[in-house]
């Protein structure tokens, strides 16, 4: 047996079904990323701003260790589409008073 539990016999990794709901098929858009944390976890807000307002569509909350694994991931993905499509060049930055709804907490 291998000591990795992603790992099956003779080395290879073993397949995970995942399964996605009809909802989720088509994702949510998103131009603002709002990211707290405490010592414990990391809240990312993923958030669809428009000039007349906007509109948190996804919280993913995760561990310090897995967030690190996530940025490990997306610059190797960042890497690989600069080099098929050329250098991503970042746009402005959003204006920094953003509120989120009632009950919410106000962004770090």
């Amino acid at each position: 047996m291998s000591a990795d539990p992603k790992q099956g016999q003779g080395g290879q990794r073993k397949q995970i079904p995942i399964k996605i709901d009809e909802q989720m098929l088509g994702g949510v858009y998103a131009n603002l990323l709002l990211v707290r944390h405490t010592r414990e976890e990391f809240i990312l807000d993923f958030v669809g701003l428009f000039p007349e307002g906007g509109k948190l569509n996804a919280r993913v909350i995760t561990s310090p260790s897995h967030l690190k694994r996530i940025m490990r991931a997306l610059q190797d993905n960042v890497n690989k589409y600069e080099a098929s499509f050329g250098k991503v060049v970042e746009s402005e930055e959003p204006p920094k008073a953003i509120i989120l709804g009632e009950g919410s907490d106000k962004p770090n």
